[in-house]
């Protein structure tokens, strides 16, 4: 696997292919076809079997794949063969949905940790875990392991955060603030401004309703 290079656009739609997998494991099925796993993953079969031609995986001709191999072998190439400790730094609104989410946990990561600055937040329990203050970060990150890094604070404090998550020596966040992050070369980030897919999404139902306008008109 190590060989192996995996093109981007690829590895953004391995998630959605593992996820199909996952619900068809929990419904027992053994195996899916290309078309099967397309539909589940709302692409198209053509994509799909050249996404998992990059794979160690092969088909069955008539059969398809069989769902056990593929969802590990694309979870080996997404490194959470075994759950990956995160920390989920700013438990506001949006900090104590993601860590009562239980998609985490199905999807191989665990939550370890919740810290923030807020007197009248830390210690307090949020579903599992008490809420910790931000100053004790560089022991829970060294103590419990942690690789990733949540960042769900205002905007005006993320910089900061993921400042103090990097010095700790995690090297992946995800960043749900409309900020762009400055981070060393060795940092990954993904970012998700929920406000622009909301705009995103308002532009193409606003461009569906122009495209059947004129086809109607």
């Amino acid at each position: 696997m190590g060989e192996r290079r995996i093109p981007q656009a690829t590895a953004s739609r391995l998630p959605r292919y593992l996820q199909a997998l996952v619900e068809a494991a929990e419904r027992g099925q053994e195996t899916i076809s290309s078309d099967g796993l397309a539909r589940a993953a709302g692409l198209n079969s053509a994509i799909v079997r050249k996404d998992v031609s990059f794979l160690g995986t092969a088909g069955t001709r008539g059969v398809g794949y069989a769902v056990p191999d593929l969802a590990t072998e694309i979870s080996a190439i997404l490194g959470i063969t075994v759950d990956r400790p995160v920390v989920i730094v700013g438990i506001g609104n949006l900090g104590r949905a993601l860590a009562t989410y239980g998609g985490f946990t199905r999807r191989g990561f665990t939550t370890v940790a919740l810290v923030d600055v807020a007197e009248d937040v830390i210690g307090t329990r949020v579903g599992e875990h008490l809420v910790e203050p931000v100053s004790q970060l560089a022991t829970i990150v060294a103590e419990r392991g942690v690789e990733l890094g949540v960042l769900a604070t205002p905007s005006q404090h993320t910089q900061a955060a993921a400042n103090q998550l990097v010095a700790c020596g995690v090297r992946g966040l995800l960043n749900f603030a409309p900020v762009r992050l400055e981070v060393p070369g060795d940092v990954t980030v993904r970012s998700v401004d929920l406000s622009t897919e909301l705009q995103l999404l308002s532009f193409y139902q606003q461009m569906a309703a122009t495209d059947l306008s004129a086809a109607t008109g």
